[in-house]
């Protein structure tokens, strides 16, 4: 892997308003009335542009998602806070009358990408052997990190270089394997988003739950809304950051407690329960869950949503600042192996969308849930409509609890079929 040069702008005072001017940029030009913008966003959506610009001041070395600690920041801070936004306004009857066909193609991402490994793994080993070459050690146990983390997330992603014994050398180069094929995915996911319509009528699908939760939050909304005054939006994030900063204290206190069990659930494989992240999502999000029940969540009527949504679209830019589009060059057949492995995934799912007739939004948010986790797939489902973020969360906490399990499958498999 390539040693990539100090970036031109390291300070992140710096780099924050670097991407802030990327956004405004973004948010000005798109709702112009210019003829060359509205072209520009048909085939390139907003949520697109705020992703991919960052990538491209990343991978031009004007900033580096590596040295800076925005991400950090953007998924611990800002992630916790909007999803308390986000789910004050939740619908739960709505949610759960989207029926079963969310698990069902949450399940099916999962199965891709078991799939998707050991057949990626076999036909790159077919034709052009030499690609998997990764000197003395077999390229399979590397890639078992990557199944972790697709399936369910940095934890899961460090048990499995634990339990297959990946060196530091090949795990970081999976993690850029990781890292970019799941941003192209997610890219692509983004674009989906707002071309739904036309493909739900390629699945024939029947997206009338969804639109009817969307359609109840925004009747909720326009019966609550009002002109926000300074002290609403003073509450507003006070309760966004005051449960961020509860949801931090949980954490800090479930985590050292499972860390006390942790030969019990390596043996079990529920390495994840370890994880402060875990614990900081199922905290924020029950947090939001339990406020949406109480008088605060008439606060979406001036703006509880729109402020979470800002905070979604700082982390998008923190992710896509992450992404390095020169690294895919620095080990062709590696990356050979992810997007066929990538392709089998998104195969597996469009097959059964088309079977049981799902709308793109859970093809999209399964397979987010699953390869990005707890902190992009409520960005996926955000660009479909704010209040579905919450859906985005629940089925990433369920990738977590599936992902090692999933992954050691994926793993004997790759070893099977490896040369």
């Amino acid at each position: 892997m390539s040693e990539k040069n100090s970036a031109l702008f390291t300070n992140d005072a710096i780099v924050l308003g670097i991407l802030m001017i990327i956004l405004a940029f973004v948010f000005a030009t798109s709702g112009s009335d210019s003829p060359f913008w509205k072209k520009f966003y048909t085939y390139f959506p907003p949520l697109l542009a705020c992703y991919f610009i960052p990538a491209i001041f990343n991978s031009l070395g004007i900033i580096s998602g590596e040295d800076s600690q925005l991400y950090f920041v953007a998924s611990r801070y800002l992630l916790p806070a909007s999803l308390v936004l986000l789910c004050l306004s939740i619908d739960l009857k709505g949610i759960i009358n989207l029926g079963p066909k969310s698990i069902i193609m949450f399940l099916a991402a999962t199965t891709g990408i078991v799939a998707g490994g050991p057949v990626a793994v076999a036909l790159v080993a077919y034709v052009a052997p030499g690609l998997l070459d990764t000197g003395s050690e077999e390229a399979w146990r590397g890639l078992a990190t990557v199944a972790g983390s697709w399936i369910g997330g940095g934890a899961n992603q460090t048990a499995m270089k634990e339990i297959y014994g990946a060196s530091d050398n090949l795990f970081a180069t999976m993690i850029v394997v990781d890292v970019v094929v799941a941003n192209i995915w997610m890219g692509f996911l983004l674009y989906g988003a707002t071309i739904t319509t036309r493909v739900d009528k390629w699945l024939k699908a029947d997206a009338s739950a969804i639109e009817d939760l969307k359609a109840r939050v925004a009747s909720y909304r326009a019966s609550i809304s009002r002109q926000p005054a300074l002290s609403d939006t003073i509450i507003i994030l006070a309760i966004g950051f005051g449960g961020t900063a509860f949801a931090h204290w949980f954490a800090g206190v479930v985590t050292p407690f499972m860390e006390s069990y942790s030969q019990a659930l390596n043996e079990w494989n529920l390495s994840s329960l370890k994880s402060s992240f875990f614990w900081l999502i199922v905290a924020a999000t029950t947090i939001g869950l339990f406020m949406s029940f109480s008088r605060y969540k008439k606060l979406e009527g001036v703006g509880a949503s729109r402020l979470g949504s800002v905070f979604i679209y700082v982390l998008v830019a923190t992710i896509g600042m992450k992404m390095d589009i020169v690294a895919i060059f620095d080990n062709l057949g590696l990356f050979a192996v992810g997007i066929i492995w990538m392709l089998v995934h998104v195969s597996v799912l469009m097959i059964t969308a088309k079977l049981i007739r799902a709308p793109f939004f859970f093809v999209a948010v399964g397979s987010q849930a699953n390869v990005g986790g707890a902190a992009s797939a409520p960005v996926v489902a955000s660009a479909f409509d704010s209040s579905l973020a919450p859906v985005g969360v629940l089925m990433a906490v369920l990738g977590y609890a599936l992902g090692t399990y999933a992954a050691i499958v994926c793993a004997q498999l790759m070893q099977a079929v490896s040369p």
